[in-house]
């Protein structure tokens, strides 16, 4: 182990892991997003509804090397052990800061980390309002709220009729990408109204 260079070593170690540290933040290459954490580069579905995160991820070997290399590289140069005990000092703070990255992302970051399910995204039935107004026979736009977060969708007027923008209307159909709507007012006073002039006819 003596014609080793260990000061390079931990060094490079220290100075690779720092810069794919930053440059995987950078780039966005763990694709993590804030508000709604996901974690790709080694992520994994677990149980229910929860994601789990593989301990050999994109992370964990950053942090292993960062804290490796430095960690060997301060014990290296103030010659207090000998390599042998260095390097299993250095792997053993590499493995600890590893694990502090994985705790700290399963245990506070992706905590509340769930898989949506199909019932989360779907839209036939949501009330929402025209931000971009329906030709006759066209395509508008129309802005509404699921899962907390502020969406949109391209509208088609069931009946082909135009819709003015602000109109409140109601998804009654979802397909290619193009949900079908009719006026939130029209099916109020046509199915409601009716039922309710049905019940006082019959009385």
């Amino acid at each position: 182990m003596s014609h080793i260079d260990w000061n390079s070593l931990y060094l490079t170690c220290f100075v690779i892991g720092l810069l794919l540290s930053v440059l995987s933040v950078m780039t966005g290459a763990m694709h993590l997003h804030v508000g709604h954490w996901h974690i790709g580069h080694g992520h994994a579905h677990g149980a229910g509804h929860r994601h789990g995160l593989s301990p050999v991820n994109a992370f964990t070997i950053t942090g292993f090397l960062c804290w490796f290399g430095g960690a060997g590289y301060l014990m290296h140069r103030a010659h207090t052990f000998g390599p042998a005990i260095v390097l299993t000092l250095a792997m053993l703070s590499g493995l600890a800061g590893a694990g502090l990255l994985l705790w700290f992302l399963t245990g506070v970051l992706m905590k509340a980390e769930r898989t949506l399910e199909a019932a989360d995204t779907e839209i036939v039935g949501v009330l929402g309002k025209l931000s971009q107004p329906i030709r006759e026979g066209g395509v508008g736009e129309m802005l509404y709220a699921q899962n907390g977060s502020r969406r949109s969708v391209a509208v088609r007027a069931l009946d082909g009729h135009a819709i003015d923008r602000g109109a409140e209307v109601v998804v009654m159909s979802f397909a290619r990408g193009v949900a079908q709507v009719r006026r939130w007012s029209e099916f109020e006073d046509g199915l409601m109204g009716g039922e309710v002039q049905g019940v006082e006819g019959r009385g």
